[in-house]
This record gives C-alpha cells, sequence and structure tokens, in this order.
C-alpha cells in the first residue's frame, strides 16, 4: 500500500504506517541502534540519540551531513531533521505488536521527491523483511516500481 501524501500551506506531508508482528522494543532497535541501522541504510549512522542529538548521512563522497534529532521519546518516537524536511518515526504498541508511522514533512516538492518516498517505502519493507527473517529479492526491483507509483501520485498534487 502506498503512502498517503497530502498537502497543505506548509507543505506536502508523506504519512507510512505498518502493522508489525513485532515488539516496539524490536522495532525500535532497527530504528536507533546502529548495527540494525546499517541492515536497512547503510548511510545512516546514530551518533547522539536523545532530543538535540544527531544522526549523520555518509554522503559516499567522503562528506557527511549531519540530522538533529528534533524530537526524541524512547521506545516511541525519533524524529529528525533531513536538509529542509523532517523525518519522523512513531512506534505505538499492539496486541499482537506494533505499529509504526513514518511522516517525512516535505517543504518543497522536486523531481526528487518521488525517489525519496519510494525508498522510504522501500526501507520499511526491508525492516520489515528483517524483521520477519526474510530478504527482499532485489531491493531495487521494488523502488523502481515504488518510484513509478509516487511519480504518478506527485503529478496529481497541485503544484504553486
Amino acid at each position: 500500500m502506498l503512502a498517503l501524501v497530502q498537502q497543505d500551506e506548509f507543505g506536502t506531508t508523506v504519512r507510512f504506517e505498518r502493522r508489525l508482528k513485532h515488539s516496539v522494543e524490536k522495532v525500535w532497535s532497527y530504528l536507533t541502534d546502529n548495527d540494525k541501522l546499517k541492515q536497512w541504510f547503510s548511510e545512516l549512522k546514530v551518533e547522539d540519540l536523545r532530543q538535540g542529538g544527531k544522526i549523520t548521512f555518509d554522503m559516499q563522497d567522503g562528506t557527511f551531513e549531519e540530522f538533529e534529532i528534533t524530537d526524541y521519546r524512547e521506545l516511541s518516537v525519533l524524529e529528525y531533521t533531513w536538509g529542509e524536511d523532517r523525518v519522523r518515526f512513531e512506534l505505538h504498541p499492539e496486541a499482537a505488536g506494533c505499529r509504526l508511522v513514518l511522516i517525512e514533512t516535505i517543504r518543497n516538492i522536486t523531481d526528487h521527491t518521488p525517489k525519496d518516498i519510494a525508498g522510504w517505502d522501500v526501507c520499511l519493507d526491508v525492516i520489515e523483511a528483517l524483521l520477519d527473517g526474510r530478504t527482499l529479492e532485489s531491493r531495487k526491483d521494488a523502488w523502481s516500481e515504488k518510484y513509478e507509483q509516487y511519480v504518478h501520485v506527485i503529478e496529481q498534487l497541485p503544484r504553486a
């Protein structure tokens, strides 16, 4: 299922939601433990896990971008800057596991936006597969399929 993409006067919000058959603690570890984080997003690294702390993004060219952790609640919320945007993970306990919500708040839509959204969608697929002890056959193929769908979604949004 594709993310819900909505616009308002402040920008664009992309909301992903996954119901996982795993505990909040187990899912949280994939968001915050660098050994697990690198399994689904190898360029990210948690440097200082707290509100006001930082996460770095390896640009793969010898440089790093720093993202500030803007909201942090242990086992519940991890939000950080993503350039001019924000990425927010929320975990909600449920009887059969937990609900993982990822909200990306995007200031400006660009031609790169559908690529990023498709990337986050595939990242969530990879987290779920890892938790379930599976692997995705091809992240690239999964991304390509989702990318085409998100291009269409973004094309339907009104442009300012």
